[in-house]
């Protein structure tokens, strides 16, 4: 009830609201941002220019998730946003052929730690390593990460399928090895 009372405030432009739903998010958001970004002054950036987009779309909150969820998207959105700008030269794949394969069982060694699976998602290609991130550490499902990413639902499932296999063989390489 008063995340709900906060967020109304907000949407009445009450600063003092504001800067209390700041205060709440701005630490796990500063985190999301910093996966993706990896740089504190750009994260920093994104998530300034998230919080601002999400008081002037904070009309559009309907509270059909927790704004945490909400406001996480927005972040998430605006690191590839940051993402895609610096990138130069960006060459698209028609992905539209591929059909994605049923997924099989994919597991991880018990003494293999969140860091290090984050690290080697980290040496994935990008299109498949935002995916991936998305998917296991943000907890996106394909619906959302397509709508992220625009792109189509079979192309998420597809790179998500890709970008496992990818990682369960640069784990391999480090001898953490994993299990079907």
């Amino acid at each position: 009830m008063f995340q709900i009372d906060v967020v109304e405030k907000c949407k009445s432009n009450d600063r003092n609201a504001q800067l209390q739903l700041y205060q709440q998010y701005c630490d796990g958001m500063y985190a999301v941002a910093m996966r993706f970004v990896k740089n504190s002054n750009d994260a920093e950036d994104v998530l300034q220019e998230s919080f601002v987009k999400a008081f002037q779309k904070l009309h559009q909150f309907k509270g059909e998730v927790t704004f945490g969820a909400w406001l996480k998207k927005i972040v998430v959105h605006k690191c590839i946003d940051f993402l895609k700008s610096k990138k130069q030269h960006m060459v698209s794949l028609d992905e539209t052929y591929m059909t994605p394969v049923a997924e099989e069982g994919w597991t991880v060694e018990d003494g293999i730690s969140l860091e290090v699976v984050k690290k080697e998602i980290e040496k994935l290609s990008e299109k498949y390593k935002y995916v991936v991130l998305m998917y296991l550490v943000e907890g996106f499902d394909h619906k959302e990460i397509a709508q992220v990413l625009d792109i189509t639902e079979t192309t998420c499932r597809t790179r998500l399928l890709r970008g496992k296999g990818q990682l369960k063989e640069l784990l391999k390489t480090k001898r953490y090895g994993t299990g079907s």
